[in-house]
């Protein structure tokens, strides 16, 4: 697979995960002049979530798991990013949470997927 597909791939295969979790999926790789957010749902509850998500996908191990792909740096651009979703929303959010998934394909296996709540705290 090339670079582009295995984005490609791996977003949706991290959207479909949420989904599966009963999420709502309210945008997906949201533009703004400072960068891009690849996934932002809603985690349901009594109070619910807006979660942005970012996604890591590889097709091996031999730069480490794809969440070691998120660097403090790239945590600091998701926060940036966010306060743009969060000014372009019609209301406040009340909640929110910075997610990373991680997407290992494989070939012959199905995704692994490692979901971790809470980065960059």
């Amino acid at each position: 697979m090339e670079r582009a597909e295995v984005w490609h791939v791996g977003e949706e295969v991290a959207a479909a995960h949420l989904v599966r979790l009963g999420w709502t999926i309210v945008d997906r790789n949201w533009r703004c002049p400072v960068g891009e957010l690849d996934i932002v749902a809603v985690e349901p509850g009594p109070e619910p979530v807006v979660v942005f998500c970012e996604v890591k996908c590889r097709t091996g191990l031999g730069f480490g798991p794809p969440l070691e792909g998120i660097t403090r740096a790239k945590v600091a651009k998701l926060r940036e990013v966010a306060l743009h979703w969060l000014r372009a929303q019609p209301a406040p959010v009340r909640h929110i949470r910075f997610d990373g998934v991680g997407v290992l394909l494989t070939r012959d296996a199905p995704p692994v997927i490692t979901h971790v709540a809470g980065i960059g705290r």
